[in-house]
């Protein structure tokens, strides 16, 4: 396909498809496809017009080169099989609303008065039919109100009220679920996996690093310990552990046997296993996210659930309104004037639409939040908890030093220990190996079995001798591995300024070796501006030394610091915040750290972290910068702002209609007309961006 380019400026194109039509499936195919190109920011692509709109910051001749060989088979290979946009429920909602619009101008323009009127009562049974339903049930909803309002009208011979009324609570309703429906579908799309590749398994057993896209029903392909599975599937072989809590919302893992339907988005904890393909990418996830979304209480925050509530206790003091108006006066207009107008509506669809409006606002800088209620929290929350490495450090951790003891030699220990840990992708072990293999080192296997006891370190046996290597807390008390009387001094003096791993063979300090882990650029200037932003309490637990850590926290304007600490130490950490009353967001990256995210009020997972802590998590930053943090406190803080002016406005505007109709000073349709046009520029007004509207 070639394209023309209609105008430009720089870091902007817009251009016109060389095509008579693009159907809604190309265009979703086009747009995709280039949004995935290095260098474009955003891109819009109108069908009707077949033009495109594109922003870059890449270098314009790449971007023209790229358009130049496009095509839609070449876009179908690359991208996955099904590509989702809003252009076609757009498009529905659009004519839908053409049509009723139109149907009532034709109505009111060229039909007879007798004709309209049969018209009139034909379209509003269903009206009356749902509000009989309604209460019927024992229930007081607005659909009663609206019924009865319509009712009313129609038995006192004003049909052209009631037919006006009906229009416009038609378009209300339609607009009203067509701006719920695309806000839960932008965020599901944001929610989507993003997965490219997985590793494919041959029938001869061979193993190949493919793309998503190429996988198809009957495939089998391998997933690892702390990956998330891509597809649906049953499960050929392995025994794994499996966490569901983005399709269940329960965090406790799963046991999953050969034989058992497995599905995307589950996160294999324990174990490595082979998964039979049964539905290809794009098929059921999709859909699954969305329901979760509509459905899942995770989603309401307790604002949302109070709006309800209040809305649902209103009803019967508007139908009660309505009824003393009729008393006092005898006048049936006044009373359905007051019927006109409830506060259901409002309340119900504005707060819930700004709580997704911030949740797409925060996706849109990579940050996704799991729920309402998370962003309710962040705002509440007075404490924030780091962990220490890949949290408030780059995760790129390098030998500082190495000092040997008990007469060992340098250049030997560090081969030995690059041994031991060329088993185990942790970043600290990485930097052993790296180490190691930059002085030319030769690590090949000297040792037997080798044992790794999560969070402490590494057991195995050389030359039949005991050998471990780990953190002190493992080394000296768990291990009971001693320090000769001529090192004690030359130990004690080890700087505090890095962090120490030790190793003992044969029941003796043999090593230490220094890691140096760079602190992010950012992350004192994060820590400042989360308590500017309202948080009084910043602590960092760590599973370093207390020196190490005390110097850290220093640095980084750290309230409170705890050191050598586990897992189930932080988790223990977290309740004794909430005893003492606290709301607190914990902060990590490792799968360590995934029980504490999950205790703690608000769990976010920062950066390029543990597949599993991402899962477990009720927030996740994609961006690698810890300001994103207190970005997130900002937006959290703007929607409970915006939701406490939405309650201030509705209760204030629908009160002041409902007195102005019970006085006779507003008809029946005017009251209607402005209650449901105050809805509509409310909801779009909860549409914007929050930050930006309020200068942040």
């Amino acid at each position: 396909m070639r394209f023309r380019i209609m105008h430009e400026l720089p870091g902007r194109m817009r251009l016109r498809a060389d095509t008579r039509s693009m159907s809604l499936e190309e265009a979703d195919l086009l747009e995709a496809w280039l949004r995935s190109q290095p260098g474009v920011d955003t891109v819009q692509v109108h069908e009707r017009t077949c033009g495109v709109i594109v922003l870059y910051h890449g270098e314009r001749e790449a971007l023209c080169r790229d358009l130049s060989v496009f095509s839609y088979e070449k876009a179908q290979k690359e991208l996955d099989p099904q590509v989702r946009s809003s252009r076609q429920m757009n498009r529905a909602y659009k004519e839908k609303l053409v049509f009723l619009v139109a149907r009532h101008c034709v109505k009111r323009l060229f039909l007879p008065d007798p004709i309209r009127r049969i018209v009139t009562v034909c379209t509003t049974i269903p009206r009356f039919l749902h509000a009989a339903k309604v209460l019927a049930s024992g229930r007081l909803t607005v659909d009663v109100l609206d019924g009865i309002a319509i009712g009313a009208s129609l038995l006192t011979g004003d049909h052209r009220t009631a037919g006006s009324v009906h229009f416009l609570l038609n378009v209300g309703e339609t607009l009203e679920e067509w701006t719920h429906k695309k806000s839960v579908e932008d965020l599901a799309r944001s929610m989507s996996l993003q997965v490219d590749r997985v590793w494919k398994l041959d029938e001869d057993g061979k193993q190949s690093d493919v793309p998503l896209s190429s996988i198809v029903p009957g495939d089998r392909i391998i997933v690892h310990t702390g990956n998330v599975l891509p597809l649906d599937g049953i499960l050929e072989e392995g025994d794994v552990m499996l966490n569901q809590a983005s399709l269940t919302g329960e965090g406790v893992p799963v046991a999953k046997r050969p034989g058992s339907a497995v599905y995307a988005g589950s996160v294999v904890e324990e174990g490595n296993c082979v998964i039979r393909v049964t539905k290809t990418s794009g098929e059921n996830r999709y859909d699954r996210i969305v329901r979760m979304i509509e459905e899942s209480e995770r989603l309401k925050s307790a604002v949302e659930n109070r709006a309800g509530s209040l809305a649902d206790r209103l009803v019967p003091w508007c139908l009660g309104g309505s009824l003393l108006t009729w008393l006092l006066t005898q006048n049936v207009t006044r009373a359905v004037s007051v019927l006109m107008v409830d506060f259901s509506c409002a309340l119900k669809l504005s707060m819930p639409l700004s709580v997704l409006s911030a949740m797409r606002e925060a996706g849109r800088r990579k940050i996704i939040v799991k729920g309402g209620r998370f962003m309710e929290m962040i705002s509440a929350a007075d404490t924030v908890i780091f962990d220490k490495t890949g949290t408030l450090t780059k995760a790129c951790p390098t030998v500082a030093e190495v000092v040997p003891f008990n007469g060992m030699d340098k250049r030997e220990m560090l081969r030995v220990a690059a041994c031991l840990e060329e088993h185990f992708p942790h970043s600290v072990a990485n930097a052993v190996v790296k180490a190691a293999k930059d002085q030319g080192l030769d690590h090949t296997e000297m040792h037997g079995k080798v044992e790794y006891v999560v969070a402490h370190g590494i057991k195995t046996r050389i030359s039949g001798q005991p050998a471990v290597i780990g953190s002190a807390h493992f080394i000296f008390e768990d291990e009971g591995v001693q320090i000769l009387p001529e090192d004690k001094e030359r130990f004690e003096a080890l700087p505090q300024t890095v962090s120490w791993l030790y190793m003992g063979i044969g029941g003796i300090l043999s090593a230490a070796i220094g890691i140096s882990d760079p602190l992010r650029p950012e992350a004192c200037r994060a820590v400042a501006a989360l308590h500017e932003a309202g948080i009084g309490k910043a602590v960092m637990l760590t599973g370093d030394n207390r020196r190490a850590a005390g110097a850290i926290a220093a640095q980084l304007g750290i309230d409170e610091y705890r050191a050598e600490v586990l897992p189930e130490d932080k988790a223990a950490y977290i309740k004794a915040e909430h005893e003492a009353g606290r709301t607190v967001i914990m902060i990590g990256d490792g799968i360590n750290d995934t029980p504490a995210l999950s205790l703690a009020d608000v769990g976010i997972a920062v950066g390029s972290g543990a597949v599993i802590a991402r899962e477990v998590a009720d927030v996740t930053i994609d961006a690698e910068d810890l300001l994103e943090l207190a970005w997130l406190k900002r937006l959290s803080d703007a929607l409970m702002r915006r939701i406490g002016r939405n309650y201030r406005f509705v209760m204030g505007f629908n009160g002041t209609l409902i007195l102005l109709g019970a006085f006779g000073l507003l008809a029946p349709a005017a009251g209607a007309l402005l209650h449901n046009t105050s809805t509509i520029l409310l909801s779009m007004d909860c549409l914007t961006d929050l930050l930006s509207a309020e200068g942040g």
